[in-house]
């Protein structure tokens, strides 16, 4: 696949757009917390690999870190600012819970979306820099080599990063546990006003932890 992809082969980035389209997507959701935004950068990211497909190494393993990668940047140039991401996040987060629990056959997909909007809430709690390596480590399985690759940083700034987030972290679900409104968090200025109604596979975005690559 490596090579193919190196030799620009159409058939090869069909290939990797089927396998990993739903991922990054997703990836993507994580970090701007907006659906439209999400498949924007999902667009790019594909794009921007078709246009560095020569820096591809031909040895290796799966595409899937140096596409996430691809993703983080494409995202992290859509979302330059905490407060912009902790705006779409409340936002996005009201959405998933406007939905109307009225008969049984819906309830485990309302769980399904109060699950995403509560990841939605711990992440908009963190740094740009922090929910970034939350997502790749703890949610896409990266190990810590992996996602220094991704990120363009030393494996040590990747461990560093993760430590507070998971101190942060640690602490939203103290906060949440005895009730402390996510508002008036210390340092958290943000309100949370739904903006606009967000869309699409809202059941598969946040996935469990995987807490195997710390």
């Amino acid at each position: 696949m490596r090579t193919r992809v190196r030799a620009g082969e159409s058939s090869a980035f069909a290939e990797l757009f089927d396998s990993y389209a739903r991922a990054v997507y997703n990836h993507a959701f994580r970090l701007t917390a907006d659906w439209s935004v999400a498949e924007d950068v999902m667009a790019a990211t594909f794009l921007e690999a078709w246009r560095l497909r020569d820096r591809v190494d031909p040895e290796g393993g799966s595409l899937r870190p140096w596409l996430l990668g691809i993703a983080t940047n494409t995202a992290r140039n859509q979302y330059r600012s905490n407060r912009r991401y902790r705006a779409a996040a409340n936002a996005a987060a009201a959405a998933e819970l406007s939905v109307p629990d009225h008969a049984d056959e819906v309830a485990d997909r309302v769980d399904d979306r109060r699950r995403v909007a509560t990841a939605l809430t711990a992440l908009a709690r963190l740094r740009a820099p922090e929910r970034e390596v939350v997502t790749l480590c703890l949610v896409e399985g990266l190990d810590y080599e992996a996602a220094a690759v991704a990120l363009g940083v030393p494996v040590g700034t990747v461990a560093s990063r993760l430590s507070r987030a998971r101190r942060k972290l640690r602490a939203h679900a103290e906060d949440a546990a005895v009730g402390t409104p996510y508002e008036k968090v210390p340092g958290n200025r943000e309100g949370g006003r739904p903006a606009r109604q967000t869309r699409g596979d809202h059941t598969s975005v946040i996935r469990p932890a995987q807490e195997g690559n710390r």
